[in-house]
C-alpha cells in the first residue's frame, strides 16, 4: 500500500516541521513549502495527494494560491488553516474550492481526521470507476459483469451521468453503490466539481444535522465560529448520501427543502443560503415500507427516486461469479505483491453454489483471506472460508455473547478508574489488532486490509494501544514457524 504525500504551504516553519513529524508517524510523505510560489512549483514537480494551505502567507497569499491550485489540479483537495479572526476569509476559500479549513492553533487528531477525509474524496474523485461488462483490467475501482440486469444498469449509468437528475440507487448491502454514484459523477458534467459522500448510518444523529448544513457562531456550547456543512461545502459539485433510508425524519424535512428549494439554513442561522449541488442517495432498506411504517418522509421519498437504478445481488448474477472473481483476485494480488494463483474450478464451483449475504464485498474478502494464506499454487476449494458454510464450527453466537457479558460485569464490578468503558473497547480492539498482525505475519499493509482499516490508522491505534510487531509475532511464533 502506497503511503500518501502531502504538500503544507506555511511560512510558519516551526509548525510545518511539528505537524509532518506528526504525519510521518501516521505514514504519510511530507513535502514542505515556505510560500505560495515556492508551493505552486512542488505542486507541478511532486503532484502530491493533499495540500494544506494557510490563508497568510508572504508574496502570493493563500486564496490566490488556491486559485491557481485550482487551475492545474481541479481535483485536487486543499485543507486550509487560518487563524480564529479570519472566519470569512475561510468562508470564501470554501467558495473558491477548498475542501475544508481548520484554526489555527489546531488538535492534531482533529486535523488528521481531516486529512484523512480529505484524501478519501480526493480518491473518490481522482480514481476512474470503469463501467464495463468485459473488463479484466484487474481493479477494485470496476463494476464488472455481463449478466442482463448489469446491461440495465450499465444503461441506467449512460442515460442519468450527463443529466442533474437527483439519483436512487437501491440494492443490499456490499452490491456495489457506491461505485455506481461514483461513475454517475465521473460522467456527468460536474465531474471537476467536489464529489462529497456522506454515511447517514456512521455519523451520530446528534452531530448529522451540523455536518450536513453547517452552524453558525454560538448556535450551541462549543460553537465558537461558524462552519461550513458538506452541503455548502459541495457547491456546484456532488453530495452522495449513503443509506439515506436510515436518515432521522427530523432531517429528512431539511433535505426535502434542499432538493425543493435548492437552499439550506445553517444551524443556528435565519439565512436561506442558495446552493447548487446534484444528490446521489443510495439505500439498502425497503423504503416503501419504511414510508408505511412512518420511519420515511413520503414526499422526500418522491423526491429522490426521480431515477432509480437497483443493483441485482450477487446470487442473481451466479454468471458473473468468474470474471468478478478474476479481476479481484489479479487486483489484490498486485496490491499486495504476490503473484496472482489464479483460483481452481471447483472453487469457482464452490462460489456459484455459494449464496453471498455479503453480496461482492463478501466475495473481496474472502478472496483477500485466501491470498494472503495461500502458498503459490491456485486457490482451491478447501483454501476457502465461506461464513455460513463454517457456522457449526464456529461458537453459538449466544455463547460467545454470554462470556462476553460475564467479563464485562466482572470489569464493571472491580473497575479502579472512571474510565472503565474506553479501557474496555482499548482492550477488545488490542486482541483483534494482535490477532490480524499474527495472522500475517506482522506484515502491517496486509493486516490493514485484513482489517478493512487504512495503514495510517492500523498504524495510529498500535501507537494508542502501545502494539508493536514483536509483541503481537511473539505469541504466535510457533504457528509461524510451522508456517514457514
Amino acid at each position: 500500500m502506497s503511503s500518501k504525500c502531502i504538500l503544507i504551504i506555511d511560512d510558519d516553519q516551526q509548525l510545518s516541521k511539528s505537524f509532518a513529524r506528526v504525519l510521518n508517524e501516521e505514514g504519510y510523505e511530507v513535502l514542505m513549502a515556505a510560500s505560495g510560489e515556492k508551493g505552486l512549483e512542488s505542486l507541478q514537480e511532486h503532484a502530491p495527494d493533499l495540500a494544506v494551505l494557510d490563508i497568510r502567507l508572504p508574496g502570493m497569499d493563500g486564496l490566490k494560491v488556491l486559485q491557481a491550485v485550482q487551475e492545474k489540479c481541479p481535483k485536487l483537495p486543499v485543507v486550509m488553516m487560518t487563524a480564529y479572526d479570519s472566519t470569512e476569509t475561510a468562508i470564501e476559500a470554501m467558495k473558491y474550492g477548498a475542501f475544508d479549513y481548520v484554526y489555527k492553533p489546531f488538535e492534531p487528531r482533529e486535523m488528521l481526521t481531516t486529512i484523512s477525509q480529505a484524501l478519501e474524496a480526493g480518491r473518490f474523485m481522482t480514481e476512474s470507476v470503469a463501467v464495463d461488462p468485459e473488463s479484466e483490467s484487474y481493479t477494485e475501482e470496476a463494476i464488472i459483469g455481463r449478466s442482463r440486469k448489469m446491461l440495465e444498469v450499465y444503461k441506467s449509468i449512460g442515460r442519468v451521468s450527463d443529466t442533474d437528475a437527483t439519483v436512487l440507487i437501491r440494492g443490499e448491502s456490499g452490491t456495489g453503490k457506491e461505485l455506481v454514484a461514483r461513475a454517475v459523477y465521473q460522467h456527468s458534467q460536474r465531474q471537476n466539481k467536489p464529489f462529497l459522500v456522506i454515511n447517514c448510518v456512521a455519523i451520530p444523529e446528534t452531530l448529522l444535522e451540523s455536518e450536513l448544513f453547517g452552524y453558525e457562531k454560538g448556535a450551541f456550547t462549543g460553537a465558537i465560529h461558524r462552519k461550513i456543512g458538506k452541503i455548502e461545502q459541495a457547491n456546484k459539485g456532488t453530495v452522495f448520501l449513503d443509506e439515506i433510508g436510515d436518515m432521522p425524519l427530523s432531517i429528512q424535512g431539511k433535505i426535502l427543502r434542499l432538493l425543493q428549494e435548492r437552499r439550506i439554513e445553517r444551524l443556528g442561522g435565519g439565512e436561506a443560503i442558495p446552493v447548487d449541488v446534484r444528490i446521489i442517495a443510495a439505500t439498502n432498506r425497503n423504503l416503501e415500507q419504511a414510508v408505511a411504517e412512518g420511519q420515511f418522509r413520503n414526499d422526500l421519498y418522491y423526491r429522490l427516486k426521480v431515477v432509480t437504478i437497483t443493483l441485482p445481488p450477487l446470487r442473481e448474477r451466479v454468471g458473473d461469479i468468474p470474471l468478478l472473481t478474476r479481476n479481484l483476485l489479479g487486483s489484490f494480488a498486485q496490491k499486495l505483491g504476490k503473484e496472482n494463483p489464479g483460483i481452481s474450478p471447483d472453487a469457482l464451483k464452490r462460489f456459484q453454489d455459494y449464496p453471498w449475504p455479503g453480496n461482492i464485498r463478501e466475495l473481496g474478502n474472502v478472496l483477500q483471506k485466501a491470498l494472503i494464506f495461500q502458498q503459490g499454487t491456485p486457490i482451491q476449494a478447501d483454501d476457502l472460508a465461506l461464513d455460513s458454510e463454517n457456522a457449526d464450527e464456529v461458537e453459538a453466537p449466544q455463547t460467545l455473547e454470554a462470556g462476553v457479558k460475564d467479563w464485562i460485569s466482572y470489569q464493571l464490578r472491580s473497575a479502579a478508574s472512571e474510565h472503565v468503558f474506553e479501557a474496555c473497547l482499548d482492550r477488545f480492539s488490542a486482541m483483534v489488532l494482535e490477532q490480524a498482525l499474527n495472522l500475517t505475519s506482522g506484515n502491517r499493509s496486509q493486516a490493514a486490509r485484513l482489517l478493512g482499516i487504512s495503514r495510517p490508522t492500523l498504524h495510529s491505534k498500535m501507537e494508542k494501544l502501545g502494539i508493536s510487531i514483536q509483541s503481537s509475532a511473539r505469541d504466535d511464533s510457533a504457528a509461524q514457524h510451522t508456517r514457514d
